[in-house]
């Protein structure tokens, strides 16, 4: 096991880059199973009724489940409990993040290996999966919150959709399984399912042998960096939302930020609803938080298979010339995929601009639907011509040299530039 690890973190798919980030998400990986064992036995998964009488007096006396209780204990009884569950929550967005950088760098660069970008991808939806469900886990008012979402988007598939909910929940939402099952679902079934992905990202015989002889920076460093985040910088201050009530939701509330797209698609979709028959579609929740991003996701996951399309330089059947790679669209379907998931993770955020801007939200909201249908088509055409500018004066150079900004005469009378033809070289 410990040379299968060792194999892991060192694993060098020949883009340095793409390699730290991958045992960064690692590390992350390894610190957020740590923290959540120490975590384990202070965490009550019930969401049997209690009364809370505890050292955050605010919240004294009031009716909330024992899941909740727990977590308050944690945070303000157990010595360095609010570190620990801190340092697990920034553990597992780090994680997140190190994984998109990861497939960010592998995409520009073209360097898709399958199926290594299909068990990244499945990295990545595993990683978001499991924290949704942390996030559910402690009761309160804002992981509520994310269970009504959650909640509504399985209600929102057709035919199947209240029989998933009932089989979830155990019976009418929200029950009183959900959080048990969340439970298992978080420190079993998702991080087995993280450790085999990642096991299997390395494969033997992919990259020359390589001995370690010390120990990798990156381990301390990610450790320190996320051990500081815990210390300095809050996350979940789950005793600023209370107890979680069906009817109810925090102003300003908003999910992790690899979350945020989902939030915001919901935020900017028009309340479309179509009556099938003596049932009612909701075309509001079912295209934004299930026909989009399976879209989406669908199309990260196949994009090797389409890059020989897209970008070309792969020679077609029969007697067809080949035709000519041209990068530039596989950077330009890049920059369209980041813009159109930043702008619904922005759109997430629409309640806050029009607070902060004085600006009318139902004004924000219609920018956000404008900007989300021809953002990405302009960031394409865009990027596709500045890269096409920037390799047209490459071209440039490499054939006539870099410019210098010397003007001399010409024996006939005229003026010409000098290029250095070596700096070219």
């Amino acid at each position: 096991m410990k040379a299968a690890m060792r194999r892991l973190v060192r694993a060098d798919p020949d883009d340095r880059w793409a390699a730290a980030f991958g045992r960064i998400a690692v590390y992350s990986f390894l610190v957020a199973l740590v923290t959540g064992i120490l975590l384990l036995p202070f965490f009550r998964p019930s969401m049997t009724p209690v009364v809370y009488h505890g050292s955050y007096r605010k919240l004294d006396g009031l009716p909330m489940s024992r899941a909740y209780q727990s977590t308050l204990n944690t945070s303000f009884d157990v010595r360095g409990g609010l570190l620990i569950r801190q340092v697990h929550h920034w553990s597992a967005d780090l994680f997140v993040a190190a994984v998109c950088l990861r497939l960010v760098r592998v995409f520009f660069r073209g360097r898709f290996r399958l199926p290594d970008w299909l068990i990244w991808v499945g990295v990545l939806l595993a990683g978001m999966l499991a924290g949704l469900s942390g996030d559910i886990l402690p009761d309160d008012m804002l992981s509520g919150g994310s269970l009504g979402v959650l909640t509504g988007v399985i209600l929102s598939v057709p035919v199947a959709g209240t029989h998933m909910a009932t089989l979830i929940f155990g019976g009418p939402v929200p029950g009183h399984v959900i959080i048990p099952r969340t439970y298992w679902v978080h420190i079993v079934v998702l991080p087995a399912v993280l450790g085999a992905l990642l096991l299997l990202s390395y494969r033997r015989g992919r990259t020359r042998a390589v001995r370690v002889r010390r120990a990798d920076p990156l381990l301390p460093f990610t450790c320190a960096a996320l051990v500081l985040l815990g210390a300095v910088a809050q996350i979940n201050p789950v005793w600023l939302f209370g107890p979680y009530q069906p009817d109810s939701i925090s102003a300003g509330s908003v999910p992790d930020w690899y979350m945020g797209f989902l939030d915001g698609a919901l935020r900017i979709m028009p309340g479309w609803e179509v009556s099938v028959g003596s049932n009612l579609l909701a075309l509001d929740v079912l295209i934004p938080a299930v026909i989009v991003p399976g879209l989406f996701f669908t199309l990260v996951a196949a994009y090797p298979l389409l890059d020989g399309w897209i970008a070309g330089g792969r020679p077609p059947r029969g007697l067809l010339p080949p035709r000519p790679a041209d990068p530039a669209n596989r950077i330009g379907v890049g920059v369209a995929g980041i813009t159109f998931y930043g702008l619904l993770w922005a759109a997430a955020a629409n309640d806050e601009i029009a607070y902060h801007l004085q600006i009318p939200l139902f004004t924000v909201t219609w920018v956000f639907r404008v900007l989300v249908l021809t953002g990405p088509a302009l960031a394409f055409a865009l990027t596709r011509t500045i890269c096409h500018a920037v390799e047209a004066r490459r071209h440039d150079e490499a054939e006539h040299g870099i410019e210098t900004g010397r003007i001399v005469m010409t024996p006939e009378g005229g003026f010409t530039e000098i290029r250095d033809q070596a700096a070219s070289r």
